[in-house]
């Protein structure tokens, strides 16, 4: 073996230390010599004989309590035309060093996934050209003109052979009346070969390449199939032997797959019209302010910090920040939500959605890739191109369907032959064997609902991070709901100030803002909030502070110890006047204390989400149970599940209560699944089997979460599930059709029920017609309807 050097990038490396002890482990092995460098987070590694493999030496660096970076690379792949296509191609890809790859047929595209600096792009695409397909980067962009004029070009064949099978069908009709002499054989003979030779060109090229890599796909039997109803045919005329031929026969076979090639790809095409509805948001245009004067120019030519003017009626170039201006924004392609939303100044717009009213002048603070609706796109992209456990079964079979149909069809040939003494019926049977089975329609059932499922999500603002993702939620059994911005609506507000003896409302409110003037706590931003509408001073300032999660805060000004917080935190510092009664105690309660004394209670409410009860009775009806976790009292949780009738209720948690109380509702059959904003609840729903975050585009969201909401509506989750059950329900049905079809098919064609024209049209309907069930998903709408406004807590 050569000298091979692989330059790595490690993560979990925090010191000097880390990269030393990784690079001493590198070099105990055999073959292996290592330079680990902490400040760039690379190691160069040099294999020499009998080293240990790239799987081997990831393992070794996981052991050692590092990790491998990982690159995320989609390509797209031309000249797959079955499910064992895909399977090769993905097979291929996989015996590479440091690859994990899944090919989808109904996308034409593969999901590869290589440890950074084991493979690169060309390497990919090189051992993909390799056996026999051409492979290219996924750009993000809509279909281009050159798909479009492959498909023209398709046309023209088919309407090429659709002439030459004329004569054909013209000697059909006078066999049905009894003539078998209308069409010469010499003239069914030139007919056949132009078909054969000139419109079955892409399949032999097809066939030759699977062959080759010792392989077979659903090509190498329409052509084993067609040859020999042709060869043999031609044998017969040449030579004049009395039997009949079956010219007929491999020209319609020809003729009835190409047409359903093209259906299939335009069946495809509109199953993929989701992604590209989203694609097609993307203005190419932006009028960027430069100076005094207004510069249309490409959005690829901004920058961050651009400035760019939005008229009525244009869709926004890139995310922005409002500096000018006020206006009703159009968020639906995102969020699903109908109802435009008002922006103004320190707003913040996205790309793709469409400004309705007002001018707004924004500056650009996301571009490219790393705008909303990129992160969007990609996330979609991602999910079409994954693979749900549903399709193992599919793909068992798909790897050895070609081989096993070839079997059969010899055996149908000999069989047949010994039992009917005919060697031609059995060779028009063995012929009808190879050409009516259809791997595609396996190859296609679950890729196709998963296209347009996953489409029709994005369009109502649902996004699903996986195929698996999408599999799971249908089976969901137990719902976790957090409390503060997804039960309720996340914006609290003063509803009492009650100071102690010696106190006044003004100075207990003035001091709790000023405690929390830093806070990013929806609670602190609310007192804040109140302090400033009253006019109240809370300028005091403090020396140190100190944040204690899930209970409050604690600041000192001199000797003066000062807190806020939870009552339990209070209690727990043993601070006198916090166990009295407060009244209200549904309300969020905030109690201030100076130098181990209470100075008052601050008491905040919260308004429930409209459509909370809604949901939470919907998910009742599907057998669904709910549970609410909150970091709040017992009293006020049960408040708020009472008022909305959520099942089970789980009170007075901190960020590590809410994963236990997770755990605990395991049990065998269950599928968990969390809902919260998708950064705050991090760990719950980390835990969780299903983790939904509401009402969040953030980066972090859209990387971590099973299923992001892109609508801060709970009715989102209906759809999201109801969705999901039609997209599964779809698979099952498109995979017991592809099955049932091959089951029954193939022993009708051994046993000479169908001819080879037949069988050929039956072939290719079956793979339309499952792409086509699966175009049914978008007769699916959503269920979100106007609701009554909140009620407060």
């Amino acid at each position: 073996m050569s000298v091979q050097i692989l330059d790595l990038e490690v993560t979990g490396m925090s010191c000097a230390a880390c990269a030393a002890r990784l690079e001493k482990v590198l070099n105990r092995q055999a073959g292996l010599e290592a330079a680990v460098n902490f400040a760039s987070s690379r190691a160069i590694i040099t294999r020499g004989e009998a080293a240990p493999d790239l799987a081997s030496i990831e393992k070794l660096v996981e052991k050692t309590g590092f990790g491998l970076a990982r690159n995320e690379i989609m390509l797209s792949i031309s000249g797959m035309s079955c499910a064992a296509c895909s399977a090769r191609v993905e097979k291929i890809l996989n015996r590479l060093p440091g690859v994990t790859a899944s090919v989808n047929l109904a996308t034409e595209q593969a999901l590869v996934q290589t440890i950074a600096g084991a493979a690169d792009q060309t390497a990919l695409i090189g051992a993909i050209e390799k056996a026999g397909f051409s492979a290219v980067p996924v750009q993000d962009q809509a279909p281009s003109r050159e798909e479009t004029s492959e498909q023209h070009r398709a046309l023209i064949d088919l309407t090429v052979t659709a002439l030459f099978c004329l004569p054909f069908l013209v000697e059909m009709m006078g066999m049905a009346f009894g003539r078998h002499d209308l069409v010469p054989l010499w003239l069914q003979a030139i007919c056949a070969s132009v078909v054969q030779f000139y419109s079955a060109r892409h399949f032999y090229r097809s066939a030759w390449h699977a062959l080759r890599t010792k392989a077979a796909n659903m090509n190498v039997l329409v052509c084993l199939g067609t040859s020999i109803a042709y060869g043999f045919s031609l044998i017969v005329t040449v030579f004049s032997i009395g039997l009949p031929v079956y010219f007929e026969a491999s020209a319609f076979v020809i003729l009835l797959v190409s047409l359903g090639r093209l259906l299939e790809a335009r069946a495809r095409h509109k199953a993929a019209a989701g992604l590209e509805a989203l694609l097609n948001l993307k203005p190419e245009t932006a009028n960027r302010v430069e100076e005094d004067r207004v510069v249309t120019c490409p959005v690829t030519a901004l920058r961050l910090g651009d400035v760019f003017l939005l008229r009525p009626g244009e869709v926004v170039p890139v995310d922005g920040e409002v500096i000018e201006g006020e206006t009703e924004i159009n968020e639906s392609m995102l969020t699903g939500e109908a109802n435009p939303v008002l922006r103004r100044s320190g707003d913040t717009i996205y790309a793709g959605t469409l400004n309705t009213t007002g001018v707004l002048r924004a500056r650009a603070t996301s571009l490219g890739a790393d705008t909303a609706l990129a992160r969007i796109v990609a996330l979609v992209s991602r999910a079409q191109g994954s693979k749900a456990p549903i399709q193992r079964l599919a793909d068992r079979v798909s790897a050895v369907f070609v081989p096993a149909i070839i079997a059969i069809a010899l055996l149908t040939f000999f069989v047949g032959w010994v039992v009917t003494g005919s060697a031609s019926w059995s060779l028009i049977s063995a012929i009808s064997v190879l050409v009516i089975a259809c791997p595609c329609s396996l190859g296609l059932a679950t890729p196709t609902a998963l296209m347009v499922g996953t489409g029709k999500a994005a369009s109502v603002g649902i996004l699903f991070r996986n195929a698996e993702a999408l599999e799971r939620a249908c089976r969901l059994t137990v719902l976790a709901f957090d409390k503060t911005g997804t039960i309720t609506l996340g914006e609290p507000r003063v509803h009492d100030v009650l100071p102690a003896s010696g106190m006044t409302e003004q100075s207990l409110l003035g001091l709790a803002a000023a405690l929390e003037v830093n806070s990013e706590h929806p609670l602190g931003r609310a007192i804040v909030g109140e302090a400033k509408a009253r006019g109240v001073d809370y300028g005091m300032t403090f020396e140190r502070f100190r944040a204690v999660p899930g209970k409050g805060i604690e600041a000192w000004q001199g000797e003066d110890r000062f807190l806020i917080g939870t009552q339990a935190y209070l209690l727990s510092e043993q601070i006198d006047g916090a166990r009295e009664v407060v009244p209200d105690r549904q309300a969020t309660r905030a109690f201030v204390a100076r130098n181990g004394v209470c100075l008052g209670v601050v008491t905040l409410t919260d308004r429930i989400r409209p459509e909370a009860a809604q949901i939470i009775s919907w998910l009742r009806a599907s057998d669904i149970r709910s549970v609410m976790l909150t970091g709040d009292s017992h009293v006020m949780a049960e408040a708020i599940a009472s008022e909305v009738g959520i099942d089970q209720v789980s009170a007075a948690l901190r960020p590590e209560g809410k994963v236990a109380a997770i755990e605990a509702l395991r049990r065998p059959g269950q599928m968990i699944g969390m809902t919260g904003d998708g950064i705050n609840d991090a760990p719950a729903l980390a835990a969780a089997d299903i983790s939904i975050a509401i009402g969040s585009g953030s980066a972090a969201a859209l990387e971590t979460a099973d299923l992001v909401l892109m609508s801060a509506d709970l009715r989102a989750i209906q759809d999201a599930l109801s969705l999901s059950r039609a997209t599964v329900r779809k698979i099952k049905q498109n995979l017991a059709f592809a099955f049932g079809y091959n089951l029954a098919a193939i022993p009708l064609a051994a046993c000479g029920f169908l001819s080879p024209a037949i069988a050929g049209g039956a072939m290719a309907l079956s793979s339309v017609s499952v792409v086509t069930n699966s175009l049914l998903l978008n007769r699916w709408r959503s269920q979100r309807k106007p609701t009554r406004s909140s009620r407060g807590i």
